[in-house]
């Protein structure tokens, strides 16, 4: 094979470290919590209480979430007096978020 076409699959091929980097991203939609909460705060922003009441989940549950998305650098944060809100700060997650809701709307059409 000559160098030329070795260089064409080489820039084919995403690099290990890119494709671990991707595939952590996608594990927060792995998850059917974490995917209600990422479509929660895509609308709005959201206290953790409140948050904590509209899922139907205790507060550590949520909060542990919430620590994994902020981890990850997908929600941004602010105190206000004794509640903490949440907002979504990643708005390529929103958009992935957003077309797959609209995929599976389609596949449930097409059926």
């Amino acid at each position: 094979m000559s160098n030329a076409v070795l260089d064409d699959l080489e820039d084919a091929v995403l690099p290990l470290d890119d494709a671990r980097a991707i595939a952590r991203f996608f594990q927060v939609l792995a998850d059917p919590t974490r995917v209600r909460m990422v479509k929660a705060l895509a609308d709005t922003e959201w206290c953790v209480s409140d948050l904590t009441q509209a899922l139907g989940m205790d507060q550590p549950a949520v909060s542990h979430q919430l620590k994994y998305l902020r981890e990850m650098g997908l929600v941004d944060w602010r105190k206000r007096g004794r509640h903490v809100y949440y907002s979504l700060a990643d708005s390529h997650l929103h958009d992935i978020l957003l077309s797959s809701i609209d995929h599976l709307e389609c596949e449930t059409a097409a059926v």
